[in-house]
């Protein structure tokens, strides 16, 4: 174990901290002289390495371990290991990596790494680990094109991951051949990379993420809302799908089907004007906020959760749509008036920055759903008036709903009749 940890050793003063109740030991730049202090992080669960550079080490004898170690890496209680703000030699970490099939290790993170070189993969070949979750996040590494064979040498590990994540690393392409490893892959992760409309053609082909259902592609280069439905049609097991923050062109001349599997899909801050039919019919959670949506004319009979907030609505979409829907939110568009007596049915309503209209019907059906706890955390101070006049400014709660000043008629016609009965009487 000495041995792996240790690899981070650098010159600076370094040390190692302790979280006994969260299980939890974070190393800043160790040396050598430091390296004592590692000894707390045996009992952790979690253990991250921060800062340190590898390179001095690639020459460094690395041989087998001898049955001692290896029972004691077996006995370890660590699950998870972060590597952080580490050059990493690739040739290195080839070498090092098949040392944690002995370990319990399920989770390992690069985090502002720098990978470089290029490793010899043969010594992984049918060498199986117990990671189940791999994630890179702001690393640096060369170009994953042309490493179909190097990635090959790992199919016995790739085969049995369960999750990665790729993120913020600049990514453009992720190649068929590569996809086609990741048998038992659950979760994908790709979010704030480079990867366009061309590069989801190779990157989701036949047999490629077979037992995908997690998918994040937020924050790429995505232009053709048509383009990206038929790239992940062949993910016939996906379930969540998020595009949020791609610029999207929509053509509404578009029949693509997106997988019938798909519960939840996440359209947020994607710049549609419009919302394209066909949508999955089971879908249960669809987020269509921070759009150019004038209207929402959509049917969706498993939809359970719909966010419209910071769009350009004007009126709530109708609540027959979605007859099993219990979670609304239209915060921020263009409402005068939430149709209360109708959202009044659901769990969770959010509608707070709106231009309301404090006439009578519009106060009043405000505060009767605030008085339920519907409205949530934007209440009362998100709710305010646009009009009429002598209310433009004041908070939605502080405007007078009496039945005498909001329904005259009701008090007055019952005290006209009364009058006129006691005028006929005492006639």
């Amino acid at each position: 174990l000495l041995l792996l940890l240790g690899l981070g050793f650098v010159e600076a003063e370094g040390r190692c901290l302790f979280n006994r109740t969260q299980e939890y030991c974070v190393c800043y730049r160790l040396s050598q002289e430091t390296v004592s202090s590692i000894i707390q992080c045996l009992a952790a669960s979690v253990v991250e390495f921060r800062g340190g550079e590898l390179e001095r080490y690639v020459a460094f004898p690395i041989s087998d371990l001898d049955p001692s170690a290896i029972e004691m890496l077996g006995s370890l209680v660590i699950r998870k290991i972060i590597l952080g703000d580490l050059l990493v030699p690739e040739i290195l970490l080839a070498r090092v990596l098949r040392f944690f099939s002995y370990t319990q290790v399920q989770e390992l993170v690069f985090e502002s790494c720098v990978f470089e070189g290029r490793g010899n993969w043969e010594q992984m070949a049918n060498q199986d680990l117990p990671i189940l979750s791999l994630r890179f996040h702001n690393v640096t590494s060369p170009p994953l094109t042309g490493r179909e064979q190097d990635f090959s040498h790992l199919s016995s590990w790739l085969g049995t991951l369960q999750e990665l994540a790729v993120t913020a690393s600049h990514v453009t392409s992720l190649p068929c051949g590569i996809g086609k490893l990741f048998g038992a892959l659950r979760s994908l992760d790709m979010a704030q990379n480079s990867l366009g409309d061309e590069s989801l053609v190779s990157a989701f082909c036949s047999e490629a993420f077979p037992q995908l259902q997690v998918l994040s592609l937020q924050g790429n280069r995505l232009r053709s809302y048509h383009s990206v439905c038929e790239s992940v049609q062949p993910l016939h097991g996906l379930q969540h799908l998020d595009l949020s923050q791609n610029k999207l062109m929509a053509d509404p001349s578009s029949s693509c089907q997106w997988p019938a599997s798909l519960q939840i899909f996440n359209l947020s801050d994607t710049g549609l004007d419009e919302v394209l039919a066909p949508l999955p019919p089971s879908l249960e959670v669809l987020d269509i906020s921070c759009n150019h949506l004038h209207a929402v004319d959509i049917s969706l009979h498993s939809l359970k959760k719909l966010f419209l907030s910071q769009n350009m609505l004007r009126a709530a979409p109708s609540i027959r749509n979605y007859p099993v829907l219990d979670t609304l939110h239209l915060d921020n568009n263009w409402m005068t008036e939430l149709p209360w007596d109708k959202v009044k049915i659901l769990q969770d309503v959010s509608a707070a920055g709106n231009p309301y209209d404090c006439s009578c019907s519009g106060a009043a059906g405000l505060q009767a759903l605030a008085a339920t706890g519907q409205l949530g955390q934007g209440w009362p101070q998100g709710y305010t008036c646009h009009s009429p006049p002598e209310y433009q400014g004041r908070r939605v709660e502080e405007v007078p709903v009496s039945v005498l000043r909001c329904n005259s008629t009701a008090v007055i016609a019952p005290v006209c009749v009364v009058l006129a009965l006691l005028v006929v009487a005492g006639a």
